[in-house]
């Protein structure tokens, strides 16, 4: 098999080649972007998800596939939208996956003046803090320490600056947390904000 030719690419205007490479295109976005969010659950140790998204990954994959071996050599600008669905799909799915925010993070907050005021912030809203005393560059500060769900980062990034402003902090994955003092509740957003005060 060849790379498609400047002729080849010509043949994108018959209706027949493009609706053809579209079909091929939004299919390879599909299994990409199934397969990008099914690596990173994986990862997470989300046996259940991994499995039934490995499932619809693997079928539109093979149909796909087959559909462009078959039909390459007749039109060979297949390759291109292959191409093409394959790396969209790659951004979809990591896209897809932030949105979702599937698993447990570990939020590390380090504050020179606040760290008592951030801890008693994120207490009251339902978050388990643990707090240790350590030296910073300018001296002094407290650290907290809080195992969250990634979704909540959403609010308590901007809630940390609303406090601080000159805090730092760091975010690193937890795949295994412990049932024990997981977050009990999280501010209400969107719909539920809206269905809470009527």
């Amino acid at each position: 098999m060849t790379f498609p030719n400047f002729a080849d690419l010509l043949s994108i205007t018959d209706p027949t080649v493009f609706w053809a490479g579209l079909a091929v295109f939004v299919a390879r976005i599909f299994d990409v972007s199934i397969g990008t969010v099914r690596t990173i659950v994986t990862v997470q140790g989300r046996t259940a998800i991994a499995f039934f998204l490995a499932v619809f990954e693997v079928t539109i994959w093979i149909t796909v596939v087959s559909a462009v071996i078959t039909q390459v050599k007749d039109m060979p600008v297949l390759v291109i939208f292959y191409s093409l669905g394959y790396a969209t799909g790659n951004v979809v799915g990591i896209k897809v996956e932030k949105r979702l925010a599937f698993g447990m993070i570990i939020l590390k907050i380090f504050s020179l003046t606040s760290g008592k005021e951030l801890a008693k912030a994120f207490r009251d809203k339902g978050q388990p803090v643990t707090t240790f005393e350590g030296e910073g560059k300018d001296g002094p500060v407290l650290e907290l320490y809080l195992a969250c769900r990634r979704r909540d980062l959403k609010w308590m990034i901007p809630q940390v600056f609303e406090i601080d402003k000159n805090a730092f902090y760091v975010i690193e994955q937890a795949r295994d947390v412990s049932k024990i003092l997981k977050p009990v509740m999280t501010p209400l957003g969107g719909w539920r904000q809206r269905h809470n005060r009527k």
